[in-house]
């Protein structure tokens, strides 16, 4: 099979939402069985529509800023399946859109919490189950906002510049024990997410917001969850199996620009 993932365990957070949802669809088709997890009251509805399998998929509610919650969580992944192999630490928000002055302390707390508290606190857990094993490939999320600036989004843009610093730490410390650490780096992303940073830039037209991101991009649109899904399960295989402590854009060329 293409990249194939038989026999693997896919551990992945933020998985209601767009992105965790197209990787946990690809992966379970490649043959991982998926260990999915988003906070309490998210919409697993499409999860379970798409892997209709009970003997693939366990759900899971967890908090990734609460270590005993995301403890309980990585426990509960390898009772049920006896190992992790791949981990899509993927759970984020966008926060606010303001420019620096305004922005409110609070939600740039919360940003920072999940996207970079959480991000650490998933590989904190996550790594001793792999390092058991000898084996493992961690994908963590990131963004074309973790490679260049962007007025309005300051504690986004912080919190994705700390996931690569994470991602290149961890891939240095536990290469050697056969773990693999990289990121992604998605441009605009038809999503829920782009969806409310385009209203928050401008929430009488967030329409002519979309239409002028898209024209900052050299293929002129915006790329899809099945599409950053794609790299995910290429960073999740064996056919990458000498790649560590990369980042890799998936933004239709927008940073080359």
């Amino acid at each position: 099979m293409h990249q194939s993932l038989e026999g693997k365990i896919a551990l992945i957070t933020g998985a209601a939402g767009a992105l965790g949802l197209a990787a946990a669809k690809l992966m379970s088709a490649r043959g991982a069985r998926i260990a999915a997890t988003d906070i309490a009251g998210a919409d697993f509805g499409p999860l379970r529509a798409a892997i209709p399998d009970a003997g693939r998929l366990l759900v899971i509610e967890a908090d990734v800023t609460d270590e005993a919650s995301f403890a309980a969580c990585v426990g509960a992944t390898v009772k049920a399946y006896g190992t992790i192999d791949i981990f899509f630490n993927n759970a984020g928000i966008e926060g606010a859109v303001a420019p620096i002055p305004d922005f409110p302390l609070e939600i740039f707390r919360k940003v920072m919490e999940i996207n970079v508290i959480g991000v650490f606190l998933g590989m904190k857990l996550v790594i001793p189950v792999m390092a058991k094993a000898g084996r493992g490939s961690i994908i963590n999320s990131s963004s074309v906002a973790g490679l260049t600036g962007s007025p309005g989004l300051c504690a986004y843009i912080a919190s994705k510049h700390a996931v690569l610093g994470l991602t290149r730490t961890a891939a240095v410390e536990w290469g050697a024990r056969g773990i693999r650490v990289n990121c992604i780096n998605p441009g605009p992303i038809e999503s829920r997410m782009m969806a409310s940073i385009e209203k928050g830039a401008s929430p009488e037209a967030p329409e002519a917001v979309h239409d002028g991101f898209a024209q900052t991009i050299p293929m002129k649109r915006y790329g899809t969850p099945e599409e950053v899904a794609g790299v995910v399960a290429f960073l999740a295989s064996d056919d990458a199996a000498y790649v560590n402590g990369a980042y890799h854009t998936i933004d239709g060329g927008m940073t080359a620009a």
